[in-house]
This record gives C-alpha cells, sequence and structure tokens, in this order.
C-alpha cells in the first residue's frame, strides 16, 4: 500500500427493495421470512489508484459510481471484499451533504472543518481563505437553507479542499458553479495534485475527463468494463450510451476487449502516419508548401460509429471553396467539412452536427444546427442530404480529428440518427510567416520598435 492511495479488492454491494413499507418491518422482526428483492449495485470490483493519480469515473446513472464512491469515503459499507485507503480522504458527494441549512455558512465551516479532523484553531486559520474562495460575500452569515445551489457547492467545495487532503473525491458538484469558479476549482485540483494528493472525479464532461485525468474508468451495471486512457474510455462510453439496447450486451463486451490494447497499440490504429517520406526525409516535396493538397494515407484508423437509427453518414470530407478534396490545410484559410446523410426511416427534428478534436480527445469546437433552418422539416426514407460547414482554419500546426452527427426524432424518439467519432482528420501544415504557438492561432502579428537608445543606461548596467 505503500505507492497505493486506494485498494479496493472483490467488493460487491447488495441492496434490497420492497414492495410496501410494511415487508421491510417484517424482515427485520423476522429473519427468516425474506420479503425483499436483492439489487447488486456493485459486483466484484477491484481498483487500485496509485499515489498522485487522477481518476477520471464515467458511467450511465444506475452504473454503480455513486455507491463505489460511497464505500470508498466511508459513509456505506460493502456487502463483500474490502477496502483499504491510505491517507486522509475528503469528499464531495451529494450537494450539502454534511451541511446543516439551519446553520449559517460559518458555522457549517466550522462543523465540517471539524468532521475532516480540523482543530478550532486550524479553522480560524484557514476561514479567511475558505470564505475568499467560496466569495458569497455577506451570504457567509445567513442561513445556508437560503443558499442557491451555486453558492452551496461553492462553500462545500471550499472547505473540502482546505484541508489539504490526501485524498479528494469529487462527484458532478461542479457542474452547478459558472465558468469562473470551475477555473478556480481546476487550480485547486491542480494544487492538489501537485503536493502529491490524489484525485477522484466523477463527471459526464467529456472534454474535463481528458483533459483533466491520468486515467479513467468506465462503469456500467455495477461492473468496471474499462480502465485505460482518458480518450479512449471516453470514446467507449459515448459509444454505449447511444447504443439501441438490442446490441448493449455485444457492445459491453466489445468495450472489455480494449482493455487488452496498450495506449500505443489503441493510437497507433486511430492516427495514420501521413505521407511518404521524401528523400531528405521531409513529409511530400517542397513544392507542396504553402498549398492545400490531399494525402488518401491521412485518414483515421479506428473510427467509432454509433449504430444507425434512422440516418447513416457517408463520405465526410474536407474540401476547398471550390470543392476540391483536401486534408492538408493551410492555417487561415477556409475551408468546407461536409458529409452526405442517407435517411433509411422518417424522421424530423432534425439536426445535424460537426465537431474538431487534437488527437488526445480535446474538444476545440464545432456546430450544430436544425435543419429547418435550411428549409427541411422531415426527412423521408430514401432521402439523401449534403451538409456543408463552412469554416476557417484558425488552428496553429499539428493533426485533428473530426465528428459528425445527426440527431432527430424518429419512432417517437429524439435519439443521435448517426454518430461517428474520429471520422475524418486533418493536418494544418507549419508555414514560415506564422508565430502562433499552442493550438489556436490568435491571429497574433508581433511587432518591435526601438524607441530610444540611451547610453547612460547602458553604462550604468554594466
Amino acid at each position: 500500500m505503500d505507492e497505493l492511495a486506494i485498494s479496493l479488492q472483490h467488493i460487491s454491494k447488495c441492496f434490497k427493495r420492497y414492495d410496501r413499507p410494511i415487508h421491510r418491518l417484517q424482515e427485520l422482526l423476522f429473519p427468516h421470512c425474506h420479503k425483499g428483492q436483492e439489487f447488486w449495485a456493485l459486483n466484484d470490483v477491484s481498483l487500485e489508484v496509485k499515489k498522485g493519480e487522477v481518476l477520471g469515473i464515467v458511467g450511465r446513472n444506475g452504473s454503480g459510481k455513486s455507491t463505489l464512491l460511497q464505500i470508498l469515503v466511508g459513509t456505506s459499507i460493502a456487502t463483500k471484499g474490502e477496502r483499504h485507503v491510505n491517507g486522509r480522504i475528503s469528499a464531495l458527494l451529494e450537494l450539502g451533504s454534511g451541511f446543516n441549512p439551519e446553520f449559517t455558512g460559518r458555522q457549517n465551516v466550522y462543523f465540517n472543518g471539524q468532521l475532516l479532523g480540523l482543530k478550532q484553531a486550524e479553522i480560524e486559520a484557514k476561514f479567511d481563505e475558505i470564505a475568499a474562495f467560496a466569495d458569497i460575500g455577506d451570504f457567509i452569515d445567513q442561513p445556508v437553507k437560503t443558499y442557491s445551489s451555486g453558492m452551496f457547492v461553492r462553500l462545500a467545495f471550499a472547505v473540502a479542499t482546505s484541508v489539504e487532503p490526501d485524498i479528494l473525491v469529487v462527484d458532478e458538484a461542479l457542474s452547478v458553479g459558472d465558468e469562473a469558479f470551475q477555473r478556480k476549482c481546476f487550480a485547486r485540483f491542480e494544487a492538489v495534485q501537485a503536493r502529491g494528493g490524489t484525485i477522484l472525479f466523477v463527471s459526464h464532461a467529456a472534454t474535463t475527463v481528458v483533459q483533466l485525468c491520468s486515467r479513467a474508468i468506465l462503469m456500467d451495471r455495477g461492473e468496471i468494463l474499462l480502465s485505460h486512457d482518458p480518450k479512449i474510455v471516453i470514446d467507449q462510453y459515448h459509444k454505449l450510451i447511444y447504443a439501441p439496447s438490442d446490441r448493449a450486451a455485444a457492445l459491453r463486451q466489445e468495450i472489455r476487449d480494449c482493455q487488452h490494447l496498450s495506449r500505443s497499440e489503441y493510437f497507433k490504429k486511430n492516427v495514420s502516419v501521413i505521407g511518404k517520406k521524401s528523400k531528405k526525409g521531409d513529409r511530400f516535396a517542397s513544392d507542396k508548401q504553402g498549398l492545400e493538397f490531399y494525402d488518401p494515407e491521412l485518414v483515421p484508423k479506428n473510427t467509432i460509429s454509433y449504430v444507425p437509427r434512422g440516418a447513416k453518414i457517408i463520405k465526410p470530407r474536407i474540401t476547398t471553396l471550390d470543392g476540391r478534396q483536401v486534408n492538408h490545410l493551410v492555417g487561415r484559410n477556409e475551408y468546407v467539412y461536409t458529409y452526405s446523410a442517407n435517411f433509411f426511416k422518417s424522421a424530423s427534428q432534425i439536426r445535424f452536427g460537426m465537431l474538431v478534436k487534437t488527437v488526445s480527445g480535446l474538444e476545440l469546437g464545432g456546430a450544430s444546427y436544425p435543419a429547418n433552418s435550411q428549409h427541411l422539416d422531415e426527412a423521408e426514407a430514401g432521402m439523401v442530404v449534403t451538409v456543408e460547414f463552412r469554416f476557417k482554419c484558425v488552428l496553429n500546426p499539428g493533426v485533428y480529428f473530426l465528428n459528425a452527427g445527426i440527431s432527430g426524432v424518429v419512432d417517437g424518439t429524439f435519439t443521435y440518427l448517426d454518430r461517428a467519432i474520429d471520422v475524418a482528420m486533418f493536418r494544418v501544415q507549419p508555414q514560415r510567416d506564422r508565430y502562433g504557438s499552442s493550438i489556436v492561432d490568435f491571429l497574433i502579428e508581433p511587432q518591435i520598435e526601438v524607441c530610444e537608445y540611451n547610453e547612460q543606461v547602458k553604462l550604468e548596467s554594466l
């Protein structure tokens, strides 16, 4: 356990469900009278988390995430299995859990601080920092029952992280905070990790999991289907949640099989080596520099497609404005991302979408618009529609991936009619006269101007 923060071995949790409240009492009074139905929220779950690791936990509602965390922090006891936690743990599992609604914010800070193991003097020393982080002003001296959900989670998060925990557990609490507060929370996460702390983060926000976590697990029906790189886990999670029920069992096995792929093997399939080398070792000949062109080898090798439920996405590609297909782009030029939608069922309330991502899965941006804005109120079976997204390439040199999606009402249900993840890819070429760094090109044109030359300053500096 010296290198581990958490060790869960063969954890199972059983709840009993009763048709009537009196059945629970009857079973308590007469142990041999079984009135309840067993429901296993967790089934033989084993998990090890190293110190300093940031673990993302994703899964559909009812998959067992919250039950797992409750057992981890000790608010629930496992029916079977062993739990070992190495260090002080602080958790934000349910909004306002542990807060007395009749107490003021100040009183709750002292009350919860003591529950987390702080002494009175330690809480007093940290109070100003907690209040400043929560940033709820005079409401700190008002009863908590008067708080909005955002104010509630601000104060709860400030208290939970003030104890400098060895293990911090956060369950979707940040979803109620505004963007500025979420940024403060992420900075606090970084501080916890910098001092060697461990973080368990439950979220449905794919981008946040990919950015924040070093590893992720996918839970479903009380078991861990996959423990892997965050992007791989998020890809499989998205594929699972939108799959028809009759495909769920097969998809669950496909996801389990991903466990046997190393990260390098997975991304080797997903990212194609582009182009052929010239004799000098550079990609393509020099006469290609500064020009858009198409490389047939620059294609994703592991596109994830949802099971179509009314339409099929075909021929996704990028073209120039005059219709020439390309996948090596020139920064700051305009292009069109286009695909066709082949409808095999009648659908209404249709929306077409696209998304641009980095190789690591970071979502950079996209678009989604209703078909009726383009005078297409409904699509009939057999109809083929061409969709175009015109965009300006404001990305710095690198490789990027594209998603495509169609949603709408089919058979009385609003759902994805089809969706393809990493369905196309493109490269933005380097250019000598561009000065941008990182991902986004902010169209910066640096200038330097010598205002004066002071000989005396030069002599004094020596």
